[in-house]
């Protein structure tokens, strides 16, 4: 018989969650990492739970009766949907009666409204509990009670645990993993690489390196490689190896996908259970919905990060995602390889003929991935995530989730139920950000004033809300008369919102505090989780994936914005100032050239308090509400190009028209590039060296005539023809091309030689291809055997760039490249 001990009350924070039928029952199970060490809570007893409108409550009871579907039990509730219909609620003590009823009741056309929702997901939300949980409950000695099959550390088994909301943020720290292998292009194992370089109980740091390679001791070799006779052993000493370092955290680039995916099938393929939970468990794996390759993994009590979804997560941005780039960007170190682009066979070389550069190689690639992760606390950034959001730590994505976790609660708390998808659609259609017509020119002195998180700005200012739109709605629908106007807040598209009841001003109000004391603290990561959770919540509510989506909100926030940049941009050019742009968010003023630098960031200051001050005033007067628009002065360029459109010829009487979302210029002696060559992917190496040495030689008033003279005909002579090369990610299926633009033609090139060469070919959805244009067009860069195209070159690299900004100095690149004078 098993002995019980009733715990104190402790705290963990969570790290998995899963819901399953047993024989007694609907169980939830939270994985925690506390004080204490793993902790495994079950809550038992509970129901799943979806809502139907009242007045369909007999059909439904009939319905599941005619089916033998088991229903706990039904009860009318207080809640009502957002078109005032009364609701109750059915219970289900089963996931599988939950499904079945769900499907049957749907095929007699009876709505199910919050059917798509977890039990263990409702369980912590309904508590307000994200990622830090106060527990308690009766204690079992797991490690005692271990099974014999399942190789683990031990963990605290909590057993009829009960949970509520955490108020202090935990502070246990998560141990990480770093796991790479190496294999042949068919899948077979060499070696797999570990990595840690995590704290102790003494709070000092110790390194973890282990690389487990098949093949027999070498004599002198490395000490941090373990030597297996073969796949199997290897397999299987790697789930000791895991076991034992009892990591929290699996960390990897394309960890799920490739790493963990091929380390499933090979244990499959020998019959070994790949028993890496905390609880001696295997994985449970699923795919994405909507896009089959993308895999998803679940260990009991453990989590996998995968650095290149993380990354995108926390929204960086690299012309190519591969380890080697990202390391090179940001280490400034990359992988330990002599052809990364060829690194498949350097690998099967080293593997028959030099081990131990095989071991030093998988050991840097588990390294290299932890320097990332440290540097960029991306750890840090996914645990502030979830402790804001109620997402999983490991949730790729989520914005519409994590709107979910916190607004369902408090919208049921009001006695709503929430939507479900569809229900908010109409006809209407909100447009995207304002992008004014820009004025193309070469300016000295350029202002950039700012406003600071608008689209939350705005949700907060006029009470921008779901709840709060159905409470305006009713308002208003009742009578119209100035008392009851005074209730509501007019919107756009006969949107009105209700002044008093309303959730998402004040979430997005606290998350605007906690990033206002994060930038205090100095805690990067999580001022950028709070920002990209707040500027989150205007895409979800514009989502037709959204339960809450309704154009009339996502319609009230942008023609909002449009109307807010509109009469900023009046009110500036009133005070004698010229607007040359808009985007946005963003006000570029020309000020004028006579100005110092002094002088232009006083003007800055004093035209963000005038807009701030003006805006506090007219939404007083004609709103009775209080501004939480907050302009700032942000950036100051001496100098400034604004191009015009390439390819219109424009007549004199004709309006030139400028460039959207794409300029350049000099802010603190530094140069800066938006949306041109310099920052963008599909452009070649030279391009973007020949436009950031010619904008710096106008933007210094140097002469230039020599640079650009010099670049065509080195260019020409073949001196730069390893930074002639494009570059570019194939991102459909190659069959679904109907035009073929370069890039596939080069891709489908390179694959046919492959495959004659015996070799299977790598192109395909997703990867990159590096092409050049010959003269007899275009080639992959590793089978290009024509002379490159120069002229080609010099017209579609070189001579766009140069018309962006020599026409400001009535200069022209046909006249400077030509032997013969220009006609004047």
């Amino acid at each position: 018989m098993t002995n019980f001990k009733t715990t104190d009350i402790n705290q963990g924070f969570l790290l998995t969650r899963q819901v399953q039928d047993t024989e007694h029952g609907l169980q939830i199970t939270l994985w925690l990492k506390s004080d204490l060490g793993p902790t495994k809570l079950v809550i038992e007893n509970e129901l799943a739970v979806f809502f139907i409108e009242h007045h369909q409550l007999e059909l439904a009871l009939n319905t599941l009766a005619k089916q033998r579907i088991p229903l706990e039990k039904s009860h009318q509730l207080s809640l009502k949907t957002f078109a005032q219909q009364k609701v109750a609620g059915l219970y289900f003590n089963s996931m599988r009666s939950f499904y079945r009823a769900r499907e049957s009741l749907k095929a007699q056309h009876i709505k199910c409204y919050e059917d798509d929702i977890r039990p263990d997901d409702r369980f912590l939300m309904e508590r307000h509990i994200t990622a830090d949980i106060t527990y308690r409950g009766h204690s079992i000695d797991a490690k005692k009670n271990h099974l014999k099959d399942k190789p683990c550390q031990g963990y605290q088994l909590i057993k009829q645990a009960k949970c509520k909301r955490a108020l202090v943020k935990d502070k246990a720290k998560l141990s990480m993993l770093s796991i790479d292998i190496e294999c042949s292009m068919s899948g077979e194992l060499y070696s797999i690489g570990l990595y840690a370089f995590n704290g102790n109980a003494s709070g000092t740091k110790e390194v973890f390196n282990r690389v487990l390679m098949i093949g027999k001791a070498q004599v002198d070799c490395e000490s941090y490689i373990t030597w297996l006779t073969d796949e199997k052993e290897l397999l299987q000493q790697f789930i000791v190896e895991v076991n034992l370092f009892d990591a929290d955290i699996f960390i990897g680039w394309n960890v799920i996908n490739f790493d963990f995916v091929l380390l499933q099938k090979r244990c499959d393929l020998h019959g070994i259970k790949f028993a890496i939970g905390r609880d001696g468990s295997k994985p449970y794996w699923r795919k994405n919905a909507n896009n089959s390759e993308q895999n998803f993994i679940e260990i009991a009590g453990r989590v996998v990060l995968d650095g290149i979804d993380l990354l995108k997560t926390a929204t960086y941005n690299f012309p190519s995602f591969s380890l080697d780039n990202v390391a090179q960007t940001l280490l400034g170190i990359g992988k330990k390889v002599t052809d990364v682009e060829n690194r498949v066979q350097e690998i099967t070389d080293n593997f028959h003929h030099n081990k131990t550069a095989l071991a030093a190689y998988n050991l840097e690639d588990c390294r290299l991935v932890w320097l990332i992760f440290e540097k960029t606390q991306l750890l840090a950034f996914a645990q502030l995530r979830a402790q804001l959001t109620g997402l999983a730590i490991d949730r790729v994505g989520g914005s519409v989730a994590a709107f979910t976790n916190l607004y369902l609660p408090k919208l049921h708390r009001s006695g709503y139920i929430a939507p479900n998808m569809g229900d908010g659609e109409s006809g209407l259609v909100s447009p995207g950000g304002y992008v004014m017509d820009s004025i193309p020119g070469l300016y000295e002195n350029v202002l950039v004033l700012d406003f600071k998180s608008l689209y939350p700005s705005i949700i907060r200012t006029f009470k921008i809300d779901p709840m709060g739109l159905i409470e305006g709605l009713k308002v208003v629908n009742e009578r119209i008369d100035e008392d009851n106007r005074l209730q509501v807040i007019k919107g756009f598209d006969g949107a009105y919102f209700s002044r008093t009841a309303h959730f998402l001003p004040d979430i997005i109000e606290t998350l605007w505090l906690e990033r206002d004391k994060a930038k205090q603290q100095k805690n990067a990561a999580l001022s950028q989780a709070i920002k990209i959770i707040m500027n989150s919540f205007y895409g979800v509510l514009g989502s037709t994936g959204c339960r809450f989506f309704d154009p009339r909100l996502s319609g009230s926030i942008t023609k909002r914005s449009h109307e807010i940049l509109k009469k900023t941009s009046h009110w500036i050019t009133q005070k004698g100032h010229k607007v040359i742009y808009g985007d946005t968010d963003s006000i570029f003023v020309f000020i004028g050239k006579d100005k110092t630098k002094q002088q232009a960031k006083q003007l800055g200051l004093e035209l963000q308090g005038f807009i701030n001050e003006k805006w506090q005033v007219t939404l007083q007067q004609d709103f009775k509400i209080t501004s939480q628009l907050d302009i700032e002065f942000e950036t100051h360029f001496t100098k400034f190009l604004m191009p015009k459109i390439r390819g219109l010829n424009h007549s004199k009487d004709q309006k030139v028209i400028g460039t959207k979302k794409r300029y350049a210029g000099i802010s603190n002696d530094v140069m800066i590039f938006k949306g041109l060559e310099t920052v963008r992917s599909d452009w070649t190496e030279l391009s973007k060296e020949f436009q950031q040495e010619l904008y710096r030689l106008v933007f210094n008033n140097e002469p230039i005539d020599e640079y650009i003279t010099t670049m065509v005909d080195g260019l020409k002579a073949g001196l730069y023809d390893d930074k002639l090369v494009y570059q570019k990610k194939i991102r459909r299926q190659l069959n679904d091309y109907v035009n073929t633009p370069p890039h596939i033609k080069a891709a489908l090139m390179a694959n046919k030689r492959l495959v004659e060469q015996g070799v299977k070919a790598k192109y395909k959805h997703r990867s990159s291809i590096k092409y050049v244009i010959t003269l007899d067009g275009v080639q992959p860069l590793e089978f290009h055997e024509s002379k490159l195209d120069y002229d080609f070159y010099v017209e579609r690299q070189l001579k766009p760039i140069a018309d962006d900004i020599l026409p400001f100095i009535n200069r022209d690149f046909d006249a400077i490249t030509s032997d013969q004078l220009g006609l004047f």
